[in-house]
């Protein structure tokens, strides 16, 4: 890249860190993933209520997330036991915390849900309110870049700041913006990383406290 990109704060709370994974942790990380995908029933595209099925395929550690709800058990696949949340894993989501925010905090993750993107994959407009805690979203972005549009905590509408996310990069939202809506309207063309170990299309890993017993 020609000029380095800076981290960035998007909005109170949600921070962008360029390049926070080098290559080496994005391939172990890859590697986790397939091991994780090809566990019990694998990796899925998720129906949403009204009988439409969301474009990316995902996989859940922890707790297992369907729209809209946690379990431990696969309820949509069957009722498998969900596969562990690692905590090697969460080491790696607290470093990743208070780097963003520059101070340590006691973040302790036990659900992370791990989106493929592929193609014409896209996450439309959300906000992450199924978890029963205000602890930040830590998420990882490996393989081909994205456009990231971070919107506002009332609505779908604007203001919203879009940002492209690129392999390695790290982006935060917490406090402020925990609620914020935010998705993904695509995939960049001609982004995908091979040296990272995924031939093709995006990995997010994003991580999550549940406030669940």
């Amino acid at each position: 890249m020609l000029f380095p990109r800076e981290r960035r704060v998007l909005a109170p709370g949600a921070v962008h860190v360029p390049d926070w994974l080098d290559l080496e942790q994005q391939r172990r990380l890859v590697v986790a993933c397939r091991k994780w995908a090809s566990e019990g029933p694998g990796i899925r595209a998720a129906t949403l209520p009204n009988g439409g099925r969301m474009t990316v395929r995902a996989v859940c550690l922890g707790w297992h997330w369907y729209p809209y709800r946690y379990s431990r058990t696969r309820d949509d696949q069957g009722g498998s036991p969900v596969t562990p949340f690692p905590e090697w894993l969460g080491d790696l989501g607290r470093e990743a915390l208070a780097d963003a925010y520059g101070e340590p905090r006691d973040y302790r993750p036990d659900v992370a849900l791990i989106n493929h993107y592929d193609g014409d994959a896209r996450m439309g407009l959300h906000r992450d309110s199924d978890e029963e805690a205000p602890d930040p979203v830590v998420s990882f972005s490996i393989g081909a870049a994205c456009l990231f549009r971070l919107g506002n905590t009332e609505n779908r509408g604007r203001p919203w700041t879009d940002v492209e996310l690129h392999s390695g990069d790290l982006l935060v939202f917490g406090d402020a913006s925990r609620l914020a809506y935010h998705g993904v309207p695509k995939l960049l063309p001609g982004s995908d990383v091979p040296d990272a170990g995924l031939a093709c299309g995006r990995l997010n890993i994003t991580l999550r406290v549940s406030g669940r017993q």
